[in-house]
């Protein structure tokens, strides 16, 4: 018998006919964060979840990768599932090549089952340092997964609000991994782009292995406009964060979707019109290309040229 699962109150759904994008995207895009939920009477949801979402599966990603122009896409394990990867192991076996994975393991992982992910296509692991989201475990814990991991070539993918770097900076630049930091390290856009807050997260980026997600304007913007109804410019409130990255890396800075955008509260943004964000932030074509395309093969598809 399949498990039944009712949404969280106030989940919205993705979008269900995003538009096509007028920025057309270079061949060989990829979509470096993305992830998929269920469908939830073939892969359930983790017991210890603090959501509930949507079904989102593997189906519906691709379908959306081949409207918005997109060529591959990372697929970064959502918390929902907790670190039950076969969702998210599914659609990357399933891509045909297309597809790497992002993986949440436990401490206790065999080098087998590390091995095992390996050869599905998986490349990185993901710490999650949102209270709301997970329970974060122990430091000594995830160093432990990053040691594990390292021998594989993997990377570790974290997320973390802005005021916690403080604290994590000694910590993530510990790790004998490279660093794929998740939405910018979602800075107060509120707040200048030559804030002391944002100026840590970059000097921090310097410092370290790190690439940077320019993605998520939708998450982090106060003062939009949304990316809806035909909207060619939306989020001008995060433009000027996500441009100083291009800028400042252009050769670690990665971009996603985020669909299907898990836990948006304000509004679900039409994914064609997120497209035509990109060029506000990497003006250049050879900004966007370094963005869409050299950077994210050279992290997921080494080797394998552009």
């Amino acid at each position: 018998m399949s498990e039944r699962f009712t949404k969280s109150p106030g989940w919205l759904d993705w979008h269900p006919d995003p538009s096509r994008p007028a920025f057309t995207l270079p061949p060989g895009t990829v979509d470096a964060h993305c992830h998929v939920f269920g469908p939830g009477d073939t892969f359930p949801y983790a017991p210890e979840r603090k959501y509930t979402p949507c079904d989102a599966g593997r189906e519906q990603l691709f379908a959306l990768r081949d409207r918005l122009g997109v060529s591959r896409n990372v697929i970064v394990q959502a918390t929902c599932h907790g670190a039950d990867n076969s969702a998210m192991v599914d659609a990357v076996r399933a891509s045909g090549g297309r597809a790497r994975g992002v993986a949440t393991v436990r401490p206790g992982i065999t080098g087998a089952e590390l091995r095992e992910l390996d050869a599905a296509g998986v490349r990185g692991v993901r710490f999650n340092f949102l209270r709301r989201l997970v329970d974060t475990a122990p430091k000594d814990e995830l160093a432990a997964v990053a040691k594990k991991i390292a021998p594989l070539g993997w990377h570790v993918v974290v997320y973390f609000e802005a005021g916690d770097l403080e604290e994590l900076e000694g910590f993530l630049g510990s790790l004998p991994t490279p660093l794929v930091v998740d939405h910018m390290g979602r800075p107060d856009v509120t707040r200048p782009v030559g804030d002391p807050e944002f100026t840590r997260f970059l000097r921090f980026t310097e410092r370290n292995d790190v690439w940077v997600k320019v993605s998520c304007p939708e998450r982090l913007s106060v003062t939009g406009p949304a990316a809806l109804d035909g909207q060619r410019h939306p989020y001008t409130d995060v433009v000027p964060f996500a441009r100083r990255v291009v800028e400042e890396f252009p050769e670690s800075v990665l971009w996603g979707t985020d669909w299907p955008h898990p836990n948006l509260t304000g509004h679900m943004p039409d994914d064609g019109l997120l497209v035509d964000y990109v060029p506000h932030v990497a003006v250049t074509p050879a900004q966007q290309h370094r963005l869409l395309v050299e950077n994210p093969m050279r992290l997921y598809w080494p080797g394998e040229g552009v």
